[in-house]
C-alpha cells in the first residue's frame, strides 16, 4: 500500500475518491469494462485504499477509452476516468517521461489548441 502515490493520483485527478459510493453507474456505463480487469468504480476505490501498486501495473489503465461516460453517470461527481488519467499520469512520471518545461509552451501553442490542451499538460508533466 503507497498512501504517499495515492494521495499523488488524487491531487493529479483533483477528485476525492471517498465521494464514491461504489454503486457502479460508471462501470454499467463504461463500453470498454469487459476488457479491463479493474472496473471504473474499482479504480476509484483502490485509489481510496492505496493500491496503486496494482493499477499501475494493470492493463486496464491502458484499454480505458477516456470516452468520460462514467463521468456523466456518476451520481456524486467522483470522475472516475480523471483517476484512470492520473495513474496514466504517474506511470510515464515513473518512466521518467515528465519533460514538459514552462518555457517551451510558448513554441509548442497553436492558434487552434484548446486552453485544456496546455492546463492537462501541466497536469501531466510536471513534479
Amino acid at each position: 500500500m503507497n498512501k504517499e502515490l495515492a494521495k499523488q493520483i488524487q491531487e493529479i485527478a483533483g477528485v476525492n475518491p471517498r465521494k464514491c459510493m461504489k454503486c457502479g453507474k460508471c462501470t454499467a456505463t463504461c463500453p470498454a469494462f469487459d476488457v479491463m480487469e479493474y472496473h471504473p468504480h474499482q479504480f476509484v476505490d483502490m485509489v481510496e485504499k492505496g493500491k496503486v501498486e496494482e493499477l499501475m501495473n494493470s492493463k486496464g489503465i491502458w484499454t480505458c477509452l477516456s470516452c468520460m461516460a462514467c463521468i456523466e453517470r456518476c451520481p456524486r461527481s467522483v470522475e472516475p476516468a480523471r483517476v484512470i488519467e492520473a495513474v496514466r499520469v504517474a506511470v510515464a512520471r515513473q518512466q521518467g517521461m515528465d519533460h514538459l518545461k514552462p518555457e517551451q509552451i510558448p513554441a509548442l501553442l497553436d492558434e487552434e489548441l484548446p486552453q485544456q490542451a496546455i492546463t492537462s499538460a501541466f497536469r501531466k508533466y510536471r513534479k
